[in-house]
């Protein structure tokens, strides 16, 4: 039986969430404020969850399915907001899950490979960056994914981010043999969709941001996903967390410090300030549609 997620026990939870990160953050230099992005992936198939998505506060990004019905009018909607557009591009993934339009495979030629990337580039405007969807067979081919980055490397402007769909992928090292700018996915916020377990992913994602320096976190246009984030993200100016789009990471200059370096000088946590959660709309229960597959 699904447990009833109420405002007042979204405000326990992240409370005592909000004191933990406290307690235990690792802070990094005070020149490099602690980012996180957020990537929307799946977007375009169904126009309402779409616009709800867009919604969202703050530098949200967001990856349109090339081809979709409604990608390239939200697109243009999230764009016109200041909201940066990824392609969610289709990559052959193991088993029989179903690509849709635009997928890339690996029975393709070389031609068909780079005329497929074109006219799912051409059919999502605004796009900046690219991440895969599913995948978890193509990213771990270094063929195509020397494919992929040469023709992404063409366009100069375009970044990768790898979604990592499979712990074998390659797509981020021939990212950066081929001098892509390029990142991974740190979290996925919603493999499970329920309330409670977005929270908890989300709050990893912050765990990992102070501890890195900055880290990102893929999610989807969930109901519970979204209602979520839209509690979520207003709270991170309180931890001295920043919401940043996806290319600021990729193209940040210092790079931020991550786990494994010690900082130069530990920065003592700041105590926390008050915790204020301004919402009287209840998060619903997960739905068992649009799970994401890799």
């Amino acid at each position: 039986m699904q447990r009833s997620f109420t405002p007042m026990a979204c405000l326990a939870r992240c409370a005592a969430l909000f004191l933990m990160v406290f307690s235990t953050q690792l802070l990094a230099e005070t020149d490099q404020p602690i980012r996180i992005s957020i990537i929307i992936d799946d977007m375009g198939d169904h126009r309402d969850a779409g616009l709800r998505a867009i919604q969202l506060p703050g530098a949200v990004t967001y990856a349109f399915l090339p081809h979709a019905p409604h990608s390239n009018s939200l697109a243009n909607t999230a764009h016109n907001q200041n909201k940066e557009v990824m392609l969610h591009l289709p990559m052959q993934a193991i088993g029989s899950n179903h690509l849709g339009p635009g997928g890339l495979t690996l029975d393709m030629n070389r031609d068909q490979f780079q005329e497929t990337l074109k006219a799912d580039l051409a059919s999502v405007p605004h796009v900046a960056g690219i991440n895969n969807h599913m995948g978890s067979l193509l990213t771990r081919h270094p063929g195509h994914m020397q494919w992929l980055m040469e023709d992404i490397r063409q366009l100069e402007t375009l970044y990768f981010i790898d979604s990592r769909t499979t712990h074998h992928t390659v797509a981020n090292k021939l990212a950066n043999e081929h001098q892509v700018p390029s990142r991974q996915r740190d979290v996925f916020l919603d493999d499970d969709p329920s309330p409670d377990a977005v929270i908890d992913q989300f709050n990893r994602l912050i765990e990992k941001a102070n501890k890195q320096g900055s880290a990102i976190g893929i999610g989807h246009p969930y109901d519970s996903t979204l209602s979520v984030l839209a509690v979520m993200i207003p709270q991170l100016k309180h931890m001295d967390i920043e919401l940043v789009p996806v290319s600021h990471l990729v193209y940040q200059s210092p790079p931020v410090r991550m786990a494994n370096e010690a900082p130069t000088q530990l920065q003592p946590a700041a105590p926390p300030g008050p915790f204020v959660l301004n919402t009287t709309t209840e998060i619903p229960a997960a739905t068992p549609h649009l799970h994401h597959t890799h």
